[in-house]
């Protein structure tokens, strides 16, 4: 890191690093103050190996505490303050971090050391004590990324230098040298902390959308930003493409649009290329595994609707059986996935990290799909997802299928919830594409016409978004409490 940054600053300091609504953050300015911040660390004791929490939002405090932690050689522990106050608690309690920097000191649960970003910086002017970048060994620990605890308590994936090296050095098209890209994620996300190699090696701006998301804000930063590469979730795209002005928009830097996270239908792919006049690429990817699967730029848009991609340079992709053994072509199973740039662990638990990582590196995901013979990955479901109807296994990403071909469908997410005799029963949670929405039952029959008869959902609850969780997936436990009172209601 440190020779990387010295040659970032001996060429392009005045370059911009991180770009909010009216202000830049240049490499330069990053670099000095993330010394004033890696000062004030070190005059508390924080050095090589501690563990530095940043309960911070996205933006100029969390990037220069960020990189001023690793500087130190220390562990940084991203804390995403719009998680709740027991999520929040169980992280620190797990992280054990030597520091805790927030913006509320008062409204954390943490009796241990807490400052804010200001009180570590020190007054304006202050010339720091901490001026290069420690060594440390390149299989040392270099962040924590926490999961977003929908199925349970959040588990701290923990990288080392030599995976971030990794990821920055094969993420494809997503990087070239002087890239300008959105970012969407808060700071807390895999997206952000495993990547700060690549912005040092690409000398990338990292350009944020704003607090609070709307489809008009992100097209006005995409514009008034020269965006190069766009970054969003499926329902993000698909409501900024249905604005007007977008066709009076100068998009003319754009190069590139990643999208994921959910499924992505045919039809909005196709109207992305047109509307945004440049490729669009999915990417599939984990906390544990922030490299994994992609589409390529000049894949067809069934290729990108339908599947997430081929393995990523350097990663090893399997489908197995219950039973673990790899599978043929075509045939459904448990995606397992070994790569250098994979999580080394979960965070001071090595039962889940047992459970989860084998000794020769593969991690054995919760999702479901199936390898085509090109090396394409189709992601069914995850595991804890299927729900059984009178005895049938139900993956909902089928069923959504179905409901996205429908002209009339822009969103859909599909769960189970229990039911009696049957066991378990579908609800449909349906976005309509425009305000003549489609009837329950009409639904119901173009279902029925592609995928088998039991599969069809239940019930079909028409729903003006859908609920997401902090990192913008879909909430899926928040879905399942919505899917019992639909049915409760429904008698």
């Amino acid at each position: 890191m440190a020779e990387l940054f010295a040659a970032v600053l001996d060429t392009h300091a005045d370059g911009a690093a991180l770009v909010e609504t009216g202000r830049t953050l240049t490499f330069g300015r990053w670099w000095e103050e993330s010394g004033r911040v890696a000062s004030g660390l070190a005059e508390l004791g924080a050095g090589p190996g501690d563990v530095v929490a940043l309960h911070l939002p996205s933006g100029f405090d969390f990037a220069c505490c960020h990189l001023g932690a690793l500087r130190l050689g220390a562990v940084v522990s991203g804390v995403n303050p719009r998680l709740g106050r027991t999520e929040v608690g169980h992280i620190l309690g797990r992280a054990r971090p030597a520091v805790l920097i927030t913006g509320t000191p008062e409204a954390v649960p943490f009796d241990g050391t807490a400052r804010t970003p200001a009180e570590l910086a020190g007054p304006p002017g202050a010339v720091p004590s901490v001026e290069g970048v420690r060594a440390v060994p390149c299989d040392a620990p270099a962040v924590i990324v926490w999961t977003t605890g929908t199925t349970g308590l959040p588990k701290g994936a923990w990288f080392d230098h030599r995976a971030l090296r990794f990821i920055a050095e094969n993420l494809g098209p997503l990087s070239a040298p002087y890239d300008r890209k959105l970012m969407p994620v808060p700071f807390a996300h895999a997206g952000y902390l495993t990547r700060i190699y690549d912005q040092l090696i690409h000398r990338s701006a990292l350009v944020l959308t704003p607090p609070v998301w709307t489809a008009e804000a992100m097209l006005d930063v995409l514009v008034r930003e020269r965006v190069t590469v766009g970054q969003g979730v499926p329902a993000q795209w698909e409501k900024l493409i249905r604005l007007d002005r977008l066709a009076d928009a100068d998009l003319s830097r754009l190069r590139l649009v990643a999208t994921g996270a959910s499924r992505v239908p045919a039809s909005l792919v196709t109207a992305m290329r047109e509307r945004l006049g440049c490729p669009v690429v999915v990417r599939y990817a984990s906390t544990e595994l922030p490299l994994a699967f992609g589409t390529g730029v000049g894949d067809p848009p069934e290729i990108v609707a339908t599947t997430v991609g081929r393995p990523l340079a350097g990663v090893e992709a399997e489908i197995r059986s219950p039973a673990g053994e790899p599978v043929a072509p075509g045939t459904t199973g448990r995606v397992a996935l070994r790569s250098p740039g994979a999580m080394r662990g979960y965070w001071h638990d090595p039962g889940r990290t047992a459970r989860t990582l084998s000794p020769d590196g593969w991690i054995t995901t919760n999702d479901l799909g199936s390898l085509d013979a090109a090396g394409n990955l189709t992601v069914v479901g995850r595991a804890d997802d299927v729900y059984i109807r009178g005895g049938y296994n139900i993956h909902p990403a089928e069923v959504e299928a179905a409901l996205l071909a429908h002209p009339g469908v822009a969103r859909a997410a599909v769960v189970g919830t229990p039911a009696p005799v049957i066991g378990e029963i579908g609800v449909a949670f349906v976005v309509p594409a425009s305000a003549s929405c489609p009837a329950a039952d009409e639904l119901r029959a173009w279902c029925g016409e592609r995928i088998a008869d039991y599969k069809r959902p239940d019930v079909v609850v028409f729903v003006d978004d859908l609920p997401v969780n902090a990192t913008f997936k879909v909430d899926v436990t928040r879905l399942r409490a919505l899917a019992a009172r639909a049915v409760a209601r429904a008698g």
